[in-house]
């Protein structure tokens, strides 16, 4: 019995050895996992534009309305609804009979003013011989003398007469006062229209150039103002750019100016209201449209941006990124963002130039660990992360 414990021990402590020789075996048979490799986006201090995006809406150049200027019939509509007029287009046609008849009738009382003229010249010649002659009386010179007058007073009556006569007449052609699109006809014909009357014939806007009108909150120009006052922002082109986005999302692909801000703040809605022109030369913008507005109104000194793939956040919501140090091992970053430029995030805190901040490869690392990295290229997998993708599938292989 006492001889057997023995027995048993060294068995135990043999199968031991054996199982820690394999066990070491294996470990050193077991391949070591190349660096994760990642691709970095290194930062840097640059000028950043103010880009403020603001709601607005789509207005005409100008507006006219279209509005008889003689009463009468409206015997025909000659323009065709919704299409671009020109300046001087003939738009309805009111009944020129009435106007005509006006205008024969001034052209014949001026025939009879210069009949009467010539009768009363000839007069006052005769007269005037006389006198000369000391044959007549010097009231009947003088009386001839004022009857020629009269006679060229008529005359200037009888040729205003006239004209007035002929305007009307060409004022039964209604024409379009701008060039723009017209809207739908207001009156048929047969309608009687009056240049008394309040109603209109139809509306004429002109959308090229066009505006669009929009409104930015009075504490943010104030805020803006300040910062440049203060060195934080510098001034960029001596003219805003104007962009607009459509109501769909797209870009408008023609830039505009801004053309002025009212001085005066809503008092009810505490904005102050802007305005931008914009060419229009294919009538892609309509009055009424909803537009976002894109206006730079500055720039910001030595900026820190980062693509917005790079930026994780934790459960509480806290903005991180991933850093590379020095010795090429992960390190957590907590960062404050503040806005979007296109695709990129800034960073108001957290990171400085010159720092490697990872924005592909988080599937394989961690804080601490060990990576490859490279530079980042929008739209392309890192090579060295295609190679450690097959090294991993490789090693895979030789354990099974």
């Amino acid at each position: 019995m006492h001889m057997t414990r023995p027995i048993l021990a060294a068995s135990l402590a043999t199968v031991l050895f054996l199982a820690g020789c394999q066990k070491n075996e294996e470990q050193a048979a077991a391949p070591a996992f190349p660096p994760a490799a990642v691709a970095v986006f290194t930062t840097a201090a640059e000028p950043l534009p103010i880009t403020n995006e603001l709601p607005g809406r789509i207005t005409p150049t100008r507006i006219a309305e279209v509005r008889p200027r003689v009463s009468g019939i409206v015997v025909e509509r000659v323009f065709e609804q919704g299409t671009m007029v020109k300046e001087g287009d003939v738009l309805y046609r009111i009944d020129p009979a009435p106007f005509q008849v006006k205008v024969d009738s001034a052209a014949a009382t001026l025939k009879r003013a210069l009949a009467v003229r010539d009768q009363a010249k000839q007069t006052a010649d005769r007269q005037s011989r006389l006198k000369e002659a000391q044959v007549t009386a010097l009231q009947q010179y003088d009386d001839a003398i004022a009857t020629l007058a009269q006679a060229e007073a008529d005359i200037g009556i009888a040729e205003a007469g006239l004209a007035e006569a002929k305007l009307n007449l060409q004022y039964a052609d209604v024409t379009a006062p701008i060039s723009g699109r017209i809207g739908r006809a207001l009156i048929t014909e047969g309608a009687l229209v009056s240049t008394t009357g309040s109603e209109n014939l139809a509306t004429i806007q002109q959308l090229n150039p066009i505006y669009a009108d929009f409104t930015q909150s009075a504490t943010d120009l104030i805020r803006l103002r300040k910062a440049l006052q203060d060195g934080q922002l510098i001034s960029g082109k001596n003219e805003a750019e104007v962009k607009l986005i459509l109501d769909d999302g797209t870009p408008y692909g023609l830039e505009g100016r801004l053309l002025f801000s009212e001085a005066a703040v809503d008092a009810t809605t505490g904005q102050v209201t802007l305005r931008g022109e914009f060419p229009n030369p294919n009538n892609d913008l309509l009055p009424g449209m909803y537009v976002r507005v894109q206006i730079q109104q500055g720039l910001e000194k030595d900026a820190i941006t980062v693509p917005q793939q790079a930026v994780q956040r934790n459960n509480a919501g806290q903005s991180q990124v991933y850093v590379v140090t020095a010795d090429k091992k992960v390190e957590f970053r907590n960062v404050t963002l503040g806005r979007t430029v296109g695709e990129r995030w800034q960073v108001a805190s957290g990171l400085k130039a010159g720092e490697k901040v990872i924005v592909e490869g988080f599937q394989k690392i961690g804080p601490g660990a060990p990576v490859e990295p490279t530079d980042w290229k929008p739209g392309a997998k890192p090579g060295a992360e295609q190679q450690s993708a097959a090294a991993g599938d490789k090693s895979a292989t030789a354990v099974k």
